[in-house]
């Protein structure tokens, strides 16, 4: 059982999430805007955090620039789930220090074998 952090400030797809993770056997936490989900990964430090991109009071981007820059967190697998789809926001969100990217509308079944294969690697 993993600890994981979804970061996202739409509640629907929070919920949608942690079902999968719930079922799947995992600990969810929830954060949502980037800020607080900085907050609570510094606290908690999940073992895989789920960022949105697009949130309020600090979007995903900083948000994972700032998780990166903590000793702490910054070997924490980060996978981006966002409706952010152009070519250019996968690069940004790389660069910005996520290992991974998921577009929304998300296809479960990938996403759960992306956050399989990040935790088999921990």
């Amino acid at each position: 059982m993993a600890t994981i952090l979804v970061i996202e400030d739409n509640q629907d797809n929070v919920d949608v999430v942690s079902r999968f993770l719930q079922r799947e056997g995992h600990k969810v936490l929830h954060a949502g805007d980037g800020s607080k989900g900085v907050s609570i990964a510094m606290t908690m430090q999940p073992d895989l955090i789920l960022m949105d991109l697009s949130l309020p009071t600090m979007s995903g981007f900083e948000a994972t620039e700032k998780i990166r820059a903590n000793a702490a967190t910054s070997r924490v697998p980060i996978i981006a789930v966002t409706a952010h789809a152009f070519s250019e926001d996968v690069v940004k969100a790389m660069k910005a220090g996520c290992d991974s990217y998921e577009t929304k509308p998300v296809v479960y079944p990938r996403l759960m074998r992306k956050i399989r294969a990040m935790l088999d690697e921990k």
